[in-house]
């Protein structure tokens, strides 16, 4: 897997203009009455099509979720990408990664709040765009640690794995959607407080 691919399934051409309105309509009748409270037969009815045309194109209302969503989260994943394939250190990479995570989960989650309510439906119900995005988060992560430890700036005594898995459980309250809400009144100086506690655990 690609670090920018999130995954999502779909029906019909994915390139089809069709589709990509479906998906407009969709946001939007999400933003008025919620994602849980919007069925396939609304959507249907706020574009004009009928249901079955919709099912050609997409075979679920959580699978239009699933576009969406994943739009959103591959916009953050390409931004921490580009925030780790600079020159620098294991530990400005981190600080870097982590900072940007939460920076444009704010931006796209909290500021437009459309967003949000399917994002929390995707965390809370382990849809493959959210299970793809944590994986693709914690990939990127190991490479940090990996290229620390072969640098000699990160420890090496405890196994990789386990470091990597208590680090992203740590960052998880400004990295998952759910657990964002919870804290953004401790941004930006509880993630800040959080990425220079985690290094110096790192440190050799």
């Amino acid at each position: 897997m690609s670090d920018t691919s999130i995954e999502t399934s779909t029906r019909g051409p994915a390139e089809h203009a069709v589709r990509d309105q479906i998906i407009v309509a969709a946001h939007e009748c999400f933003a008025r009455y919620g994602y849980a409270k919007t069925t396939v037969a609304d959507l249907a009815r706020e574009i004009g099509f009928s249901k079955a045309y919709i099912y050609r194109f997409f075979e679920s209302k959580q699978a239009i979720g699933e576009a969406i969503c994943s739009s959103c989260l591959a916009k953050i994943v390409t931004e921490a990408r580009a925030s780790i394939d600079v020159s620098g250190s294991s530990a400005e990479h981190f600080r870097s990664l982590f900072r940007t995570i939460t920076t444009l989960s704010v931006e796209l989650f909290f500021q437009d709040r459309k967003l949000y309510d399917i994002a929390a439906h995707s965390a809370a119900e382990g849809w493959g765009s959210a299970m793809s995005y944590r994986q693709t988060l914690r990939e990127m992560l190991e490479e940090i640690v990996r290229r620390g430890r072969e640098s000699g700036e990160f420890e090496r005594k405890t196994p990789l794995d386990e470091t990597c898995r208590a680090i992203f459980y740590a960052m998880s309250p400004f990295v998952d959607p759910l657990q964002l809400e919870r804290n953004l009144d401790l941004l930006p100086d509880g993630q800040a407080e959080l990425t220079s506690l985690i290094l110096r655990s790192l440190s050799p």
